[in-house]
């Protein structure tokens, strides 16, 4: 049976967890205040480091939740998603409207992943 794999693991959550082939990954936000541009860009710079910390990387997403604070934001957080998403590995994925954790937070990014 394979072991459980917890990367950066807190008192509350992990920030990704490994099982087997898959990876999950906690809900990564950009910083508190910024544009939406700036906040997508940087959630998915943190999929990014977390995917490589647990041996995979983009083009292994298998499915990605993206939650707008406003879903007026979404053309927005798109634009910066489709520059960063590479052709031809695009995974499943949802867009929904939601209160974050907190106002100033716009949009929250979460993803599974396969192992490379």
């Amino acid at each position: 049976m394979s072991d459980i794999t917890r990367i950066e693991c807190g008192a509350r959550m992990s920030q990704a967890v490994s099982y087997g082939d898959l990876i999950w990954l906690a809900g990564q936000v950009g910083t508190a205040g910024a544009s939406v541009t700036e906040q997508t860009r940087a959630a998915l710079a943190e999929v990014d480091r977390l995917l490589a910390a647990a041996g995979s990387d983009k083009t292994r997403i298998l499915n990605a939740q993206i939650w707008l604070a406003d879903m007026a934001d979404f053309a927005e957080m798109n634009a910066v998603w489709d520059a960063w998403v590479p052709a031809g590995h695009t995974p499943a994925r949802a867009t929904g409207e939601a209160k974050l954790a907190t106002p100033d937070y716009l949009v929250e990014v979460i993803v599974i992943a396969a192992k490379a």
